[in-house]
């Protein structure tokens, strides 16, 4: 098996206006809004290939601050992305800091309370 481990996230939250306009600003880049079918709306993430995931409304599935941590990459711009994260509502759990010789990571929680990190290779 080739490519990435991580092919497709779901991100439950709660207000998807809010939360599309959380992960646009962190993100830097566009969240658009998409319908899957009646009554079924996500925020699409930026996305390359096939990786990529998105923000749904989902009652089986709640925003959490345990179980697993999805990275999302903010490569090089990972200053302005902490600042965003406070900018749109979030928390700063752990502020950006070294993970070895793996780049750089904050971790955050977002604007509906889900724990994420933001990942950088650099600085």
């Amino acid at each position: 098996m080739e490519g990435q481990t991580l092919c497709w996230t779901d991100i439950p939250v709660i207000d998807l206006d809010r939360a599309i306009a959380f992960y646009a600003a962190v993100l830097g880049a566009p969240v658009t809004r998409e319908t899957g079918g009646p009554g079924v709306e996500f925020g699409l993430l930026p996305h390359d290939d096939n990786t990529s995931g998105c923000l749904t409304l989902d009652a089986g599935n709640q925003p959490s601050l345990n179980g697993p941590l999805i990275y999302l990459s903010v490569d090089g711009r990972l200053d302005a992305a902490v600042a965003a994260v406070i900018a749109n509502g979030g928390i700063v759990q752990q502020p950006p800091h070294q993970i070895g010789p793996y780049g750089y990571r904050a971790v955050v929680i977002d604007s509906e309370g889900n724990r994420i990190a933001l990942h950088s290779a650099t600085a």
